[in-house]
């Protein structure tokens, strides 16, 4: 019993729950958009919503699986425990968990198709790839400094417009502001996650930003994307009347890069999850406002 408990916490831990955040806000701020403009619709909404949260959890998989695989992790590497490396879970099953959860998530996508048209299949495709090229084949995003940029482009752009799409049928230059907004602030979770792995990074060859850029411009980097994610859609929080909102929210997101710099190691990680968390609520409070 104690071992089957061990293994449901070392799947557990692999989901990256405190991760998941993420690709809820994105749905959740295309939702609200969809909410505001009076097309919606909870049945495509509520499918893509498990979509995205699947996507994102498959990706989790496969960046766990490929980096074992490509000897990038090691056993008492900071951050979270990966369960591949330290045998809490066989490569295998972590490579078939991998592509179960990517073809479950392929099959909610397909059931929305009858609400949005054909033109959803590539757009399904190019996530189902992303997830892949994120952490895998010739040349994997996550190791070459481009790992912030496919968050912001499949955790904002993607998402957001993409479920607005669906719900309203025609695009909207706040949504698309929005979707930068959020995309920038799911990347401060990166950011945070890839400054905590310097070092374990740079040790096995791992270019990520904070290797190639240096782990002290991260904090930096940090207080950039939160304060453009903000400005980018003042105008709109404005409009609702609660622009003390946002204001709101940039307090915490500036203490964060400032605590970035004087923690190391495992600390950093509850600041990975806060940022993740004030994302999600950030785009939550836009859906009920």
């Amino acid at each position: 019993m104690v071992k089957q408990r061990s293994k449901i916490a070392a799947w557990v831990e692999a989901m990256r729950l405190r991760t998941l955040p993420v690709s809820l806000a994105g749905a959740t701020l295309g939702i609200a958009y969809a909410v505001k403009a009076s097309v919606f619709s909870w049945l495509p909404a509520l499918l893509c919503l498990l979509f995205a949260v699947l996507a994102q959890i498959a990706s989790n998989f496969a960046n766990e699986y490929y980096d074992f695989v490509d000897g990038l992790d090691r056993p008492g590497r900071e951050g979270p425990r990966r369960g591949v490396t330290e045998g809490d879970i066989t490569p295998r099953a972590m490579k078939r968990a991998t592509f179960i959860t990517l073809a479950a998530a392929c099959l909610l996508g397909l059931c929305v198709v009858p609400f949005a048209g054909w033109w959803l299949i590539p757009v399904g495709i190019a996530i189902a790839l992303g997830v892949y090229a994120y952490s895998a084949g010739p040349w994997p995003l996550s190791r070459h400094g481009l790992g912030e940029v496919a968050v912001v482009v499949f955790y904002g752009i993607i998402p957001v417009n993409g479920i607005y799409l669906v719900l309203g049928h025609h695009f909207s230059t706040e949504v698309v502001l929005g979707s930068l907004s959020v995309g920038l602030l799911g990347a401060n979770v990166l950011v945070v996650n890839n400054y905590r792995d310097t070092d374990d990074d740079r040790a096995v060859g791992k270019h990520t930003l904070s290797v190639l850029l240096g782990a002290r411009s991260m904090p930096f980097l940090y207080a950039l994307n939160a304060i453009l994610a903000i400005v980018l859609m003042w105008s709109q929080w404005s409009v609702l009347g609660f622009t003390w909102i946002p204001a709101l929210f940039l307090l915490p997101l500036m203490a964060v890069p400032v605590a970035m710099t004087r923690l190391s190691g495992r600390r950093l990680t509850p600041l990975l999850g806060l940022t993740a968390l004030s994302m999600f609520l950030y785009a939550l409070l836009f859906l009920l406002l």
